[in-house]
């Protein structure tokens, strides 16, 4: 045993470094060579982490697959039209929640108070957190559209205890409608946006009705462009196969309707958790109360620009809903749900948990890969390959079909950047996984609000850079990650292993994408791109 553990060690510290390859493969497919390799305890101590980490990102991969089969499965559930109306409308009220929008509240505003909605039967709230000028600003907004007779108020805490979900709760205080609408301060919801959601609300079982984002931005740059692919997979794929299926879903946080029993009735506002959109749905589906998705309604918002910011964005989404499984699952599983609807909810819940194991696989690879290559290219091609194409492959055609939905005629484009969306979530695990361990452990952080600078098109330039957030070491420990797999593919090409070189590089590209960008955007985005938007008020609203 000693022997073989000192066979295999000095045959992987000799492989790379030294490009012995041909030399060790000349030997490898000599059956008296091969008979010196035997498994020992340390290559089982490596080899076993591995398949469990295989195994267990391969099942995730899988669900993504039953997700589309549900998608398809129950396409006559399709939700589109209401099978009522409401004889007289009801009261909605519509709450903006904002923290330091400055570039956005404006255009946030004027879509509002151009909706489509009796204005006896509305009230809008400015639902205001902000510590900088976008107070002045909101205010002065706030003002004007008064002036001209829309029925909108401003509310300013000076704290920001509970975070959004603490002023949306506030905000219910003083709310008069029957029905509450949320839009984030990015958000440009059509001014048909209420009257084609309200009167799904004829149904009393109907606790929430959330409609799919679109992008204002898509076409702005390459991380954009990638971006809305991801939301696209979620928002297509994800909420209609749960929710033409009967499972839970969530709601996003904006961009819907809430019936304000169905808040009530489920406990209200909670900020224990960085993702209170999600656990408020789980919370109110269990006390019954039925959601609807429709697809066909669209909202329009503006995706992040910057790398940090969308880092900043992943992450908290990751947090919060590892949190909010921590919170909820217990309860989903102790109830009197389907199992079927259980298993989902653990799955959908647990997603993230995906990006710790990307980890704990960056480190495990080389070494297996080393081992693996001395058992034989027979069981790598029955064993390795078909786990990893379970765990990746899956990612690649769940967007692919989230596009051919939404794009018949021209999807076919987004092949393009499929590998660069793999890398990108790669790239994304250092951030993600750092957020998953935090709310493992129980580690509280503020709200991380996603800046934004109405950017909506290539000749539009990011706004100040005093919003931009700084990663400190991450970027850093990515370009290490990223030359360590640099080293992987090296080793690979050396030895001839060129089947696993380009799954290899996706781990390159994905590090030193996500690394790079954060530290050019950190030192250089805010010099480089300081222009603002400042548009005249609107008069004629």
């Amino acid at each position: 045993m000693i022997s073989d553990l000192i066979l295999s060690a000095k045959l992987a510290i000799w492989a790379a470094p030294r490009g012995i390859g041909p030399y060790i493969r000349q030997h490898f497919l000599d059956t008296t060579f091969r008979g010196l390799y035997h498994v020992n305890g340390f290559d089982l101590a490596l080899l076993i982490p591995y398949f469990v980490v295989l195994i267990l990102l391969a099942g995730y991969g899988a669900h993504r697959y039953i997700l589309v089969y549900l998608y398809y499965k129950h396409r006559k559930n399709r939700t589109t039209e209401p099978a009522e109306t409401f004889k007289e409308l009801p009261r909605i009220t519509v709450q903006l929640p904002i923290f330091n929008e400055q570039y956005v509240v404006e255009r946030l505003l004027e879509a509002i108070c151009k909706l489509d909605y009796p204005r006896e039967k509305l009230d809008i709230q400015l639902l205001d957190d902000s510590t900088d000028e976008t107070v002045d600003v909101a205010r002065a907004l706030v003002e004007r559209y008064a002036a001209l007779g829309h029925p909108v108020s401003y509310h300013h805490r000076t704290n920001r205890e509970g975070f959004k979900a603490g002023a949306l709760a506030e905000g219910m205080k003083t709310a008069k409608g029957e029905f509450i609408a949320i839009f984030d301060a990015d958000f440009t919801p059509p001014e048909n946006f209420l009257m084609r959601i309200i009167h799904h609300f004829t149904d009393p079982k109907i606790g929430m009705v959330q409609t799919r984002w679109t992008h204002i931005n898509r076409n702005y740059s390459f991380l954009t462009e990638v971006e809305a692919i991801l939301l696209d997979g979620h928002f297509v794929l994800e909420h209609s196969g749960r929710a033409r299926t009967g499972l839970f879903f969530n709601f996003n946080g904006t961009a819907g309707m809430w019936r304000r029993t169905a808040i009530e009735e489920a406990g209200g506002w909670e900020h224990d958790t960085l993702t209170e959109d999600t656990d408020l749905s789980y919370r109110a589906q269990l006390k019954g109360w039925k959601f609807i998705y429709l697809q066909d309604v669209e909202c329009p918002a503006e995706l992040p620009v910057e790398m940090t910011a969308f880092k900043t964005q992943q992450a908290r989404w990751a947090k919060g809903l590892i949190q909010t499984g921590k919170k909820i699952l217990p309860r989903v599983l102790r109830s009197d749900a389907p199992w079927h609807t259980k298993i989902e909810a653990w799955y959908h819940l647990t997603a993230n948990i995906s990006y710790p194991l990307m980890i704990m696989l960056s480190v495990l690879l080389l070494p297996a890969m080393i081992i693996r290559f001395y058992q034989g290219w027979f069981q790598m091609l029955y064993i390795d390959l078909p786990l990893f194409m379970a765990s990746t492959f899956s990612i690649s055609s769940f967007y692919l079909v989230s596009q051919r939905e939404l794009y018949p005629r021209s999807w076919p484009r987004a092949l393009l950047y499929l590998p660069f969306l793999m890398a990108l979530g790669i790239g994304l695990t250092i951030t993600n996984t750092k957020a998953v361990i935090e709310a493992l452990i129980g580690k509280q952080s503020a709200f991380a609000r996603t800046p934004k600078y109405r950017v909506e098109s290539k000749k539009d330039k990011v706004g100040a850079s005093k919003y931009r957030k700084r990663l400190g070491w991450v970027p850093w420990l990515e370009m290490l990650i990223g030359a360590y797999f640099a080293l992987t593919v090296y080793y690979a090409v050396d030895n001839e292993n060129y089947i696993t070189v380009p799954f290899l590089l996706l781990f390159v590209v994905g590090y030193w994408y996500t690394g790079l960008m954060s530290l050019l955007q950190g030192r250089f985005g805010g010099a480089l791109r300081t222009t603002t938007h400042t548009k005249p008020f609107p008069v004629g609203v």
